[in-house]
């Protein structure tokens, strides 16, 4: 295919510095430095197993928390997915998976709609994975969805390890991720919609 589906967006607050760069159609590599370890983890998931090429250089004020880099993260990732995008053109829009990890199974469903939304059915047994606010897991697929333009269901259904459930929802969302934004020859030149947009 003829179009490159790149994009980059540095985000700048006086809480955070992130640039990110995403090349859709990759092999799934990353690199990523946030300064929190097992986010990091996480976002090299994300890039794996959906394919997507994923650079992450991430700055904040990780002497008060976390929060504020995990979700100004979501932010820049989600815009920068959603400007690589396009008019969205050929893609599968929709996709949808159940992740096993393990004793836990999450099921992630999205439509790459235009419309932001998120359902976020996951609860953590503990507080804390390592020195990671198990909360900020929700916090980041809130401001992924909303500046990616996705409508995203997240839910886990069984699990008893909070590493495993975080690890299904980041893994569970690259999978549908992958199946969303993959482009149908078929359908190359049309935008999957009746309404003619997205």
């Amino acid at each position: 295919m003829s179009r490159m589906r790149r994009a980059t967006i540095t985000r700048k607050t006086n809480e955070t510095e992130i640039t990110v760069a995403v090349g859709l159609d990759g092999a799934g590599t990353a690199r990523v430095s946030t300064g929190i370890g097992f986010f990091d983890h996480m976002l090299e998931q994300v890039a794996r197993h959906s394919g997507i090429d994923l650079e992450i250089a991430a700055k904040g004020d990780l002497h008060i928390d976390m929060h504020h880099t995990v979700e100004d993260t979501g932010i820049a990732l989600g815009q920068a997915i959603r400007q690589a995008l396009g008019d969205r053109k050929g893609i599968g829009r929709y996709g949808d998976v159940h992740l096993p990890m393990d004793e836990t199974l999450t099921r992630v469903a999205l439509d790459v709609s235009g419309r932001p939304f998120l359902v976020f059915k996951s609860e953590f047994p503990a507080p804390k994975i390592g020195d990671f606010d198990t909360e900020l897991v929700r916090e980041f697929f809130q401001a992924f969805a909303m500046n990616a333009g996705i409508t995203l269901h997240v839910e886990t259904l069984y699990g008893a390890n909070s590493h495993h459930i975080a690890e299904s929802c980041f893994k569970g969302l690259a999978r549908a991720l992958r199946l969303a934004i993959a482009i149908d020859e078929r359908r190359k030149d049309e935008i999957p919609s009746t309404k003619g947009s997205l």
